[in-house]
């Protein structure tokens, strides 16, 4: 049965989602698995996220013109990121929450502190193929464990030294294996219902209106500063989860 608190919920978050996305191409996972984290639980966010997060990074996927250029250079980063969901989540039925949202807590702080900073770094063609593979792997397994997508796979990607529009390409794949792995494991444990389903999917109107209202924006708004005020929230919202989730077990 829908809840309309909830309903309402997803559709404020996926439309604030959408319109970041939006401005500066990326961020819709990350923003809504914080913001609905904060207001609902870990294992529910990330039910939350699915179905959005699944139709607008496909769609990013998609777009460009150099899927086959990217799979052949990046084909082991995303096979383990993917397949190494699984693992990751097994932890949700067998670990504490608390610590796992505390964990995601963390990892939006990190992946926050390293756009403020401005961190680059560089992998040398002649080890992307290993680097890729353990950076995929754990991805993947921090990616089942806590819902977020980007550390370190978002690092990865942009060490290696993929142009603006084949780095915003392979994003959208790695977030969408990474959403559809999500969804299969948390199936697998019994951690997704049809309501949840159902919820989920209605985020997906308000999610590419958001994006439509974020492009529109992007026109009028310095992406860079933008990006600074993005960075900074996500700390903010990091930070307040990892607090509330350690304060929960004192």
């Amino acid at each position: 049965m829908l809840d309309p608190v909830l309903l309402a919920i997803v559709f404020a978050t996926f439309l604030l989602a959408g319109t970041v996305k939006g401005i500066i191409g990326l961020g819709l996972p990350t923003i809504s698995l914080a913001l609905l984290t904060v207001t609902t639980d870990l294992t529910t966010a990330m039910a939350l996220l699915l179905v959005p997060s699944f139709l607008t990074n496909l769609w990013q996927a998609m777009v460009g013109g150099n899927g086959a250029v990217i799979v052949r250079r990046i084909w082991p980063f995303l096979f383990m990121a993917t397949t190494s969901v699984w693992v990751g989540a097994t932890a949700l039925t067998r670990v504490d929450l608390a610590l796992l949202s505390a964990l995601l807590g963390l990892l939006l702080m990190a992946y926050a502190g390293l756009g403020l900073g401005g961190v680059s770094l560089t992998i040398k063609p002649a080890r992307e193929a290993w680097a890729g593979t353990l950076i995929g792997a754990t991805n993947g397994v921090l990616t089942g464990m806590t819902g977020s997508f980007v550390v370190p796979g978002v690092m990865f990607l942009q060490a290696i030294g993929l142009p603006r529009d084949m780095l915003i390409q392979a994003m959208g794949m790695l977030f969408t294996m990474s959403t559809l792995a999500l969804g299969v494991a948390l199936s697998g444990n019994g951690l997704l219902t049809m309501d949840q389903g159902l919820h989920s999917a209605s985020g997906v109107l308000p999610a590419f209106a958001g994006m439509m209202v974020g492009q529109h924006l992007r026109k009028k708004l310095s992406e860079d500063a933008f990006k600074r005020v993005f960075f900074w929230a996500l700390l903010a919202l990091g930070a307040y989860i990892a607090a509330s989730a350690l304060a929960g077990r004192l």
